[in-house]
């Protein structure tokens, strides 16, 4: 999938777009991508991201999931989510640029719109972040 092919499936625009690729799409998950580049919105002035840039990343890559699966059933445009609430979030190390992240989202239960997910974000195989969140999607 490329970068213009994220774009029909996640509600985000430049300049917080964080994810280049969806890489693979399962129903209990999938793993997307984004290269760390300079310029990016979340970047601090050391040139590293910031804690918030993983978190959005992170929540990114599970609208990417979620509008994949949205879009599979037939729905004309991808689904507009809410952070609900970020548990165990943990910060390993702050990605820098030109390293490309890899999430991957597992998705958990899901009750009156609202989805539980784990994810693990790595850079070069090594684990960056990894936290769980509960994710609103406003049944329409």
């Amino acid at each position: 999938m490329t970068r213009e092919d994220i774009l029909t499936l996640i509600p985000q625009r430049d300049p917080i777009l964080m994810v280049d690729e969806l890489l693979e799409a399962a129903p209990d998950g999938g793993t997307a991508t984004l290269t760390v580049r300079p310029g990016n919105y979340f970047l601090g002035e050391d040139g590293r991201m910031e804690e918030t840039g993983l978190l959005e990343h992170i929540a990114q890559s599970a609208s990417a999931v979620a509008g994949h699966h949205a879009l599979a059933a037939g729905a004309t445009a991808p689904p507009v989510g809410y952070i609900g609430e970020i548990k165990k979030f943990h910060c390993h190390r702050l990605p820098q640029t030109g390293e490309e992240l890899r999430t991957t989202v597992r998705l958990g239960p899901e009750a009156e719109g609202v989805t539980l997910l784990a994810a693990e974000t790595r850079a070069d195989g090594e684990l960056v972040a990894d936290t769980q969140m509960k994710i609103y999607i406003p049944r329409g």
